[in-house]
Parts: C-alpha cells; sequence; structure tokens
C-alpha cells in the first residue's frame, strides 16, 4: 500500500531495480556483510558464485568417472531462477519470466566433461530451457486426469473461472481462480504439480501479454497440454 502495486512489481520481476534499503531501525535488518537491499541480478551474481564454489564441485569433481551423482539445491524461488537464468544463457530482460513452480523439483542433466546441460531446449516465454519438472508416476496421473473433459485444466475449470462470461481469461481471473482452488482444497489434498501447471499459465500470460491480455479456452487448454508434455520426459517410478 505504501509504494504502490506496480512498484512492487518492478522490485519483484525487473532485473536491475531494487526497493529502498532497510535501516538499523527495520525488524529484518541484518549487519554486513548482509545486503541492506538487492536487485534480482544482484540475487543472481551471488547464486551463480556459491554454485561455481560449492555446488559444481560437489557435481562434476568429487564423483568418480563412472559415478552419476545428484546434488539437491533448496532455495527461495528467486535464488532456483537466477540459476536456471544461468543454465540456459536467458537474456537479462526474460529473466523475470521463468516461471519455478511450489514445491515441484526442477531438474536438469549436466555433461560432465563440458559442465553444460544436455537435455533438449524445451521453448516458453522465457526461451528455451533445459529444465524439467522431475514428477512422481501419482502427480502425473494426476495432470493427466486433469486435462481429460471435466478435470481442473479443461473446460470445466475455464467455465468456473470465466466470472464474466465472455469466454476468455484473464489475468486477474486466472489469479482469482487460483487463489479460489487453494481455498476450496485448504482441508483437501490438492496435487501440487496441477496446481504449479495453473500458475504457470497465469504468469505466462501475465509475462506476455498487455495489461487487459486474455486467452480462450483453446488457448487455455492448449497451453495446461503442453505444459503436460513437459512433463513425460521425467518421471519417478
Amino acid at each position: 500500500a505504501k509504494y504502490g502495486e506496480d512498484v512492487v512489481r518492478g522490485w519483484r520481476r525487473s532485473m536491475t531495480e531494487k526497493p529502498p534499503p532497510l535501516t538499523k531501525n527495520d525488524e529484518m535488518y541484518q549487519p554486513p556483510p548482509a545486503p541492506t537491499t538487492e536487485s534480482l541480478q544482484d540475487c543472481q551474481k551471488r547464486a551463480v558464485e556459491c554454485f561455481h564454489s560449492a555446488i559444481a564441485p560437489a557435481l562434476f569433481d568429487e564423483a568418480t568417472d563412472s559415478e552419476k551423482r545428484t546434488v539437491v539445491v533448496v532455495a527461495h524461488s528467486n535464488t532456483i531462477r537466477a540459476l536456471m537464468a544461468s543454465f540456459d544463457s536467458v537474456p537479462d530482460p526474460l529473466v523475470s519470466k521463468l516461471h519455478v513452480p511450489n514445491s515441484v523439483p526442477i531438474l536438469y542433466r549436466f555433461e560432465r566433461s563440458t559442465r553444460e546441460p544436455v537435455s533438449s531446449r524445451l521453448q516458453s516465454v522465457a526461451g528455451g530451457s533445459h529444465a524439467r519438472w522431475l514428477v512422481s508416476a501419482e502427480n502425473h496421473t494426476q495432470v493427466r486426469d486433469a486435462l481429460q473433459p471435466g478435470g481442473m485444466l479443461t473446460r470445466a475449470m475455464f467455465d468456473a473461472w470465466d466470472t464474466d462470461n465472455d469466454r476468455r481469461l484473464t489475468v486477474a481471473e486466472l489469479e482469482a481462480g487460483i487463489g479460489g482452488l487453494v481455498k476450496e482444497y485448504s482441508n483437501k489434498r490438492l496435487d501440487c504439480v496441477v496446481l504449479a501447471v495453473a500458475k504457470k499459465i497465469c504468469r505466462e500470460l501475465d509475462m506476455e501479454c498487455k495489461p487487459n491480455g486474455s486467452i480462450d479456452q483453446k488457448e487455455f487448454e492448449r497451453r495446461a497440454s503442453e505444459a503436460f508434455r513437459g512433463l513425460q520426459g521425467d518421471k519417478i517410478h
């Protein structure tokens, strides 16, 4: 409320914009070397330095020639986004468009000799990416079922979220629909990957369209199906 939605959105999505620095009177203030403010670009620099100094040696240098080593990185979405941008060589203006799903592992496979990603690139609003969502067979089934007639990611959901009945969904309607979905399933089991697919559609529409941009049912289902195809290569059995 103090700065306005557009200003805060700029802090969160621009590579270079920063919020006002913290002072010693702020509850979240930490003494140096903790930064008092930083941009996404600053975060990316720290994350990539950490990868090269701590993660890369464990992934590439410490394993034997025959060993296939897996390193798990758990971090805030901005940190993950910064690493993804580095791995995929995403231009600065497109970094904020990278979608980082909550509670869904993101998998990169690397060639040890070159230290470069080896999975084929999948296209997105942020350009090509080697990332894959790592899902269980059960997650995969839940998303597949959500794409069947009457499922969460088909016309039934589209109609429920189309509050003005104009046969199109705006970003606001998508966000409200996702919020309602989370609330409806607060005491039930909602598959995190189904929710992540819905959020991915919303974020991509938000990033690529004008303020009043919208999609029709066919485009909604196409995007959901496209996200599903991106899951098929990496399932945990």
